[in-house]
């Protein structure tokens, strides 16, 4: 967006910019979220940033009144495959509250000079710069949410003293942490230490329908699932947690409500982070749907499922195998061979309402798999080696990769396909353009939208000279793939001609060569 396209953002109050960028008023001294109910400032007073700590760095306060760190996430750091795009996905991650600036460089193959440079320049901070804008929006939400001590919330959010702690919040807002928890619309609810109730911000409208994809994938003892929550047991970098998301479909504002039964809090942002990556919560589903809505071909699944959104990954490692373990079996099959395969796994250290284990690690994988799995020996040879590779450091997957890395990486595993490779790149690092051209499902799901144009009177090509790969809608493909797979779902159940449940394993031969493109049927994906 230019500067004008963004001044008529702030102008209408347009709520679905609110995270994707900032406006500051040089002549209040004030950084607010595009949609603030304060008077538009005149242009010449204007500064837009990137970041909120590009806003610090300049020498703003985050207004009082709209308080712009309690807003989604912008999607940007998935779109965006630069290195800035991939820094944000890790800091996101708690990457420099573990391993400083120095190991996040390294991740990303560049020393921490030139990553300072490149951060600078694209966001207008440094990597320490954003981090901190981080820690004070994770304390801004801890603040106003809980009644932790405020000692705990300064080391939850990352900071290393509650002194910097204290100077931080009073530079970003303006505030101590105790007149900032005062402006809570609400009592903050009792919490121990390690257990929180918080409320997830995310743009409007919301599809519940991603709590049912996880809900069918579920493994017993690891993961639940419903129509409208979702629970597990993870494994983080300091310890074991276990949290519980649920939807209030019914409730006025429709609140997701993050109840977190034990996490270590040094781990609070990162579970914070992949819970919102999980459920791609910093989606723009205005954008998104228009875009899509623009093709007749999904103009009536868009219509009839807004706010559509595409599941992450909690953790990248286990997502690589749940993947290979589907690719040549039903969703059915593959949750009762993880399942099997979870017996590996360590019992959580935090049990709690049927959930005690954990899943495996890849060393345990790569130990036990031939015991426990059944099959062809070749797909169990290839998990295996997966799974020793990524026990041995030799295979690093992770929020940082993007779609080429992922590639290199990826495609010369013995079992690991194009498809794969565009699933997980779906899933781990939130690539929103990748479209599964060969997937059986996607194909049962064009049959299916365009059965629906003729029940509609409307015929099943809506225009010759649409493409094959839905180029149309980019860079919105991922978002076009989970309607095609709803509904190619919604007609297996109904039966609509056509549109039966497909055989695994039966890609078509031609490959655009544009596009990533599965070896197998989506409807095994896990």
């Amino acid at each position: 967006m230019d500067f004008w396209q963004r001044y008529r953002a702030i102008d209408a109050r347009d709520t679905r910019f609110d995270g994707q960028f900032y406006t500051a008023v040089r002549t209040t001294g004030i950084y607010c979220r595009p949609s603030c109910p304060a008077r538009t400032p005149k242009p010449e007073n204007v500064t837009f940033y990137e970041t909120s700590a590009a806003a610090h760095e300049a020498g703003y306060r985050a207004c009082k009144r709209c308080l712009p760190e309690a807003v989604p996430g912008t999607p940007a750091w998935n779109i965006r495959s630069d290195v800035a795009g991939r820094a944000m996905r890790l800091i996101n991650d708690g990457v420099i509250n573990r391993d400083g600036v120095e190991g996040l460089a390294a991740r990303l193959g560049y020393s921490s000079r030139q990553l300072n440079r490149i951060l600078s320049h694209e966001l207008g901070a440094g990597p320490l710069s954003l981090a901190r804008a981080g820690r004070a929006q994770t304390a801004r939400t801890l603040l106003v949410s809980t009644s932790m001590k405020l000692a705990d919330i300064a080391f939850a959010a990352g900071f290393s003293s509650v002194r910097q702690f204290n100077e931080t919040l009073g530079e970003v807002f303006a505030m101590t942490p105790t007149a900032l928890r005062a402006t809570a619309h609400h009592h903050p609810a009792p919490a121990a230490s390690t257990a929180l109730t918080l409320n997830l911000p995310y743009r409007k409208p919301f599809d519940p329908g991603i709590f049912s994809f996880l809900a069918v994938r579920a493994i017993p003892r690891i993961e639940a699932g419903t129509p409208t929550s979702y629970g597990r047991c993870l494994r983080l970098p300091h310890g074991d947690a276990r949290f519980t998301l649920e939807y209030g479909a019914d409730a006025p504002a429709r609140p997701l409500v993050l109840a977190i039964a034990a996490v270590d809090l040094r781990d609070l942002p990162a579970l914070l982070s992949r819970v919102r990556r999980l459920f791609d919560l910093d989606a723009d589903p205005v954008a998104i749907d228009e875009a899509l809505a623009g093709d007749p071909r999904l103009s009536r699944a868009v219509a009839a499922t807004p706010g559509i959104r595409m599941p992450g990954a909690l953790d990248p490692q286990e997502l690589l195998i749940r993947a290979m373990i589907g690719q040549q079996i039903t969703v059915a099959a593959a949750r009762t061979a993880l399942t099997q395969l979870s017996a590996a796994g360590n019992p959580s250290a935090v049990p709690g309402d049927g959930l005690d284990r954990l899943f495996p690690t890849p060393e345990q994988i790569a130990a036990t798999a031939r015991e426990l799995l059944r099959g062809p020996q070749r797909r169990i040879d290839s998990l295996v080696a997966a799974a020793a590779s990524l026990a041995s450091g030799e295979l690093e997957l992770g929020y940082g990769d993007d779609l080429p890395g992922l590639r290199s990486k990826l495609l010369p595993l013995p079992g690991v396909g194009p498809w794969t490779v565009g699933y997980v790149a779906m899933r781990v690092i939130g690539a929103p353009d990748i479209y599964l051209a060969n997937d059986a499902a996607v194909r049962n799901g064009i049959r299916a939208v365009s059965a629906g144009r003729v029940s509609d009177g409307l015929g099943a090509e809506p225009a010759a000279a649409l493409s094959s790969d839905f180029s149309e809608v980019s860079p919105w493909r991922s978002y076009a793939t989970m309607h095609l797979w709803r509904a190619a779902a919604a007609a297996a159940k109904t039966g609509t001609p056509g549109t039966s449940a497909p055989k695994a394993g039966t890609p078509t031969t031609s490959t655009p060569k544009t596009t990533i493109t599965p070896t197998i049927a989506a409807r095994a994906l896990t």
